[in-house]
């Protein structure tokens, strides 16, 4: 009898033990997750972050050839539903690329919701500039990107590149909020093609 209640006592701490670790496991993995999906990270400073930042989609281009006119650089991007905060602005940088002295018609900057093949609603945008010293381009939205959207703006150099190559564009990502901080999305890879030969 008295080994009888040994083992059942051995059982029971067994069971009690393996409920524990679960629970604690539980309690560990609810602490790692952070602040709970939907909920805007905001510092002590008032510096707002996107909980979950869009992802940059896909970068294509209208004409990819050297000197070619009226081509149109599009980035698409997916503010994701559990975001945190709109998206309010990003910035579009040349990192790479041989011919470092494109222009962009600002003023002739394209944004809509939906992918440049399946394009939606026309989002306004309430200023775009152009910063010839760094070549980036920054783009406001007005009103803010709602999470859950898919957004695609497009870019219209004054004329492609001189020199062909691949070129690469640093994507930025702002959200709304007047103490903000951006967050890079990654490059959107452009190939602009020799013209036959001729450059």
């Amino acid at each position: 009898m008295p080994v009888l209640h040994m083992l059942k006592i051995q059982s029971i701490d067994d069971n009690f033990l393996r409920r524990a670790t679960a629970m604690l496991a539980l309690s560990a993995g609810l602490w790692t997750a952070g602040v709970p999906i939907g909920r805007t990270i905001e510092l002590g400073d008032g510096t707002v972050y996107f909980e979950r930042p869009p992802s940059l989609e896909a970068a294509s281009l209208t004409f990819d050839t050297v000197r070619a006119w009226s081509s149109t650089y599009f980035f698409t991007l997916d503010v994701p539903d559990n975001a945190g905060e709109p998206l309010q602005r990003i910035t579009i940088e040349q990192h790479e690329g041989f011919d470092r002295r494109l222009q962009f018609n600002t003023d002739e900057t394209l944004s809509f919701e939906g992918t440049r093949s399946e394009r939606g609603e026309t989002i306004a945008l309430s200023e775009v500039t152009h910063d010839r010293a760094t070549q980036t381009v920054s783009i406001v939205f007005d009103p803010p990107v709602a999470p859950g959207t898919v957004v695609t703006v497009g870019l219209r150099p004054v004329r492609n590149p001189r020199v062909a190559g691949v070129y690469l564009f640093g994507v930025t990502a702002f959200p709304a909020g007047e103490s903000d901080r951006g967050q890079f999305l990654g490059y959107g890879r452009l190939h602009i093609y020799s013209n036959g030969g001729f450059e």
